[in-house]
């Protein structure tokens, strides 16, 4: 079973998926106007300093609507859209001559037209559940039922994978948590007022109406329990913020600790059905949580539990079941939850489907085709200029001592950058697709990603393997490998442009580089050595120090409110927005080294090569949002809005002010002792 958010601080560049003016690409020059800025885009009446997002994209913003069928527009909805057509056409290769189109390309022609059959679908109506709600029906104990917790398909109130081990990276160790709760984030459970008592009783009839549609019995009375069961669960679990804390998480425990820690659950059962009987130390995450979601389970009858698992596993196939079941999920969870408006067409769902299960065997076909190897060489550059303005900066610390600057100077050395695609694609060709079996593939995907998992684990870590597909359009920084990756989808106009004027790349996917290699240096990442290790290599003083300016961050962060009465956590969204400063100053820095090459850069379309680098920086965040959705994220998501990763960053940066002649009056205006800078 995969873990997927015990120790995950891979973070998502473009996670809160942003959207792109129309294009313009000539074949001579870049895709956005006539140096990669689409000065349409920008609302010039809106003074810099009183609001540099809408400076930079009112414009955009006015003239811009979220389609019905999505929660968000911005630069990453429209690759993502231009990914999947990229995918639809591969995937009608597939039907059409699957033997030409590549390596497993009858397996995933055959998982996307069964997940197309609607009138198959339609056909075997709830049967397709019969055979697992079976299994849930025989765990009809307790050690019968901890054993199907721990089966790859099924919900359980923990969750175990493995990762690399945090005392040595170079190992596989397994880690069990808290699992996840139907509604999503715990606070839909605990948060006072009408709307959230509006979306409790909209969760309530939600859960009502799967149970009845998948031919279970007295629905309400269950529909209650289950309900009763995850708000017990939500009120133990602990907050996102709270699972940030790396030294409370991570917390290595023998037999005996597991045991003392959470007695209630049979460890020894639930490791040895998931495969990792016999391990001397598991990571028990979330202690508290566990202990007491421990004493929840065990007092809780097993014929809730059996109903919660028939429910949440009803959920998790109702793409793949009858219109009813597909349109109540989509009504509560999209609808209710994040606003939208329309479900996203099938055959979209569909391509997210055959990403999700064989992304690896898409991608590697989507890189032969839509991937420039010239991509390489050019980012390889960045990175590099990136790579030396933070030894720069951190050399010229002067908050740091001596001893914690070589050892961040040795992790930078180690960092390890990854672009474009994995040199090793994932074999799929055990995987058994059935056509007109669409249930049992998605069991059978999660069961293979599982025995994937097991097999290695007795070896060294594979550093080859990546976690995005190479037709992800997002990056991610990796701590237990100290690697940052960039999927081939993301380095694309505007983020990344060949074509255009250097200031623009800089401030686009130069900042989004500085910021994944700053995540090296967050308040978690900072926490891991060079070789990924978790380990302290600071000196008290400077822990001290930094401790004190990523408190400063926190705290401007925590006094912004994107939504009344709902403001974006500084604590939770630490990590992103630290991520968010060292990669702006950073990538700054690298293209004034750039400069000094290459000569000072030319004023063009009346803006001086600052003032591009700055407007790239706030356009690659051209963002809206909807209400719902926007509330989803202020709870669970460690990224703060596109909006204030813009202002709330460059209020902080000396550059900018320069740049924009920013004065004391204006809105965003910080006196230079207010401003945070850490790298």
């Amino acid at each position: 079973m995969r873990i997927s958010a015990i120790v995950r601080l891979s973070t998502a560049v473009v996670a809160l998926a942003t959207a792109i003016p129309a294009l313009s690409q000539t074949a001579a020059g870049p895709v956005y106007g006539t140096f990669g800025i689409d000065l349409t885009a920008q609302k010039a009446e809106v003074k810099p300093g009183d609001d540099f997002w809408t400076f930079a994209n009112g414009g955009w913003d006015a003239r811009t609507e979220i389609a019905a069928d999505r929660t968000s527009a911005g630069p990453s909805v429209k690759l993502v859209d231009q990914a999947e057509l990229q995918v639809k056409q591969i995937l009608a290769d597939a039907a059409a001559n699957p033997a030409a189109t590549g390596p497993g390309a009858q397996q995933f022609g055959d998982l996307y037209a069964g997940f197309m059959d609607e009138a198959g679908i339609e056909r075997r109506g709830a049967a397709p559940l019969k055979p697992y709600f079976a299994k849930i029906d025989a765990a009809n104990d307790k050690t019968k039922l901890q054993m199907l917790f721990s089966t790859p398909g099924y919900a359980s109130p923990v969750e175990m994978g493995q990762l690399p081990s945090p005392a040595n990276p170079a190992t596989y160790a397994v880690a069990s948590g808290q699992g996840s709760l139907g509604m999503g984030g715990r606070d839909y459970y605990l948060l006072p007022g009408a709307k959230y008592d509006a979306y409790r009783a909209a969760y309530r009839a939600y859960v009502e109406r799967m149970l009845t549609l998948s031919g279970i019995a007295d629905a309400a009375a269950k529909a209650d329990r289950i309900v009763a069961l995850e708000t017990a669960m939500a009120k133990v679990q602990w907050s996102p913020e709270q699972s940030r804390d790396l030294l409370a998480m991570l917390k290595p425990m023998d037999a005996a600790g597991r045991k003392a820690l959470a007695p209630d659950f049979d460890w020894d059962v639930m490791l040895k059905t998931a495969g990792y009987g016999g391990l001397p130390i598991v990571y028990m995450t979330n202690s508290t949580a566990l202990t007491a979601l421990g004493k929840i389970y065990n007092a809780t009858p097993v014929s809730t539990w059996q109903d919660w698992m028939k429910f949440r596993l009803a959920v998790a196939a109702a793409p793949v079941l009858p219109k009813a079941f597909d349109e109540a999920t989509f009504g509560f969870y999209g609808k209710t939850l994040n606003d939208q408006p329309a479900q996203r067409a099938r055959w979209k769902r569909g391509i997210a489907l055959v990403n999700g299960v064989m992304g690896e065997a898409v991608g590697k076909i989507y890189v032969a085709r839509h991937y420039p190897p010239e991509s390489d060489a050019k980012m390889a550059e960045l990175i590099a200029n990136l790579r030396a303005a933070y030894q720069q900066r951190i050399k010229a610390n002067s908050w740091m001592d001596s001893a914690t600057k070589t050892q961040a100077l040795a992790k930078l050395a180690a960092f390890d950058p990854r672009i474009g695609h994995p040199v090793n694609y994932i074999d799929y060709s055990t995987l058994k697709i059935v056509r007109d079996d669409p249930v049992g593939n998605a069991m059978r995907a999660g069961d293979f990603q599982h025995q994937l998992d097991l097999s290695r684990l007795p070896k060294p870590v594979d550093r080859g393997l990546w976690e995005m597909t190479p037709q992800t359009v997002n990056a991610y920084y990796n701590p237990l490998a100290n690697q940052i990756t960039f999927p081939a989808a993301i380095l694309q106009p505007p983020y990344f442009d060949p074509k255009a004027d250097a200031a623009v790349n800089y401030g686009a996917i130069g900042a989004i580089i500085g910021h994944e290699m700053g995540h090296g240096f967050d308040d978690q990442g900072s926490q891991f050595g060079a070789t990924g290790k978790f380990e302290n290599w600071w000196t008290p003083e400077a822990r001290k120090t930094f401790a004190e300016r990523t408190a400063a961050l926190a705290k401007q962060y925590d006094a912004y409110e994107p939504i009344p009465g709902t403001k974006i956590n500084g604590k939770l969204t630490l990590g992103e927005n630290i991520g968010d400063l060292g990669g702006v100053e950073t990538a700054y820095a690298a293209y004034q080294q750039y400069q000094a090459v290459h000569g000072k850069a030319p004023v063009i379309g009346g803006l001086t090569g600052d003032q591009r680098f700055f407007l790239a920086y706030a356009q690659a965040w051209q963002s809206k949002l909807r209400e719902g959705a926007a509330r989803a994220r202020l709870l669970t998501d460690p990224h703060s809005p596109p909006f204030f990763r813009v202002n709330g960053i460059v209020r902080n940066v000396d550059a900018w002010y320069a740049a924009f002649d920013v004065k004391p009056g204006d809105k965003l205006y910080l006196a230079p002792s207010e401003r945070v800078h850490i790298w």
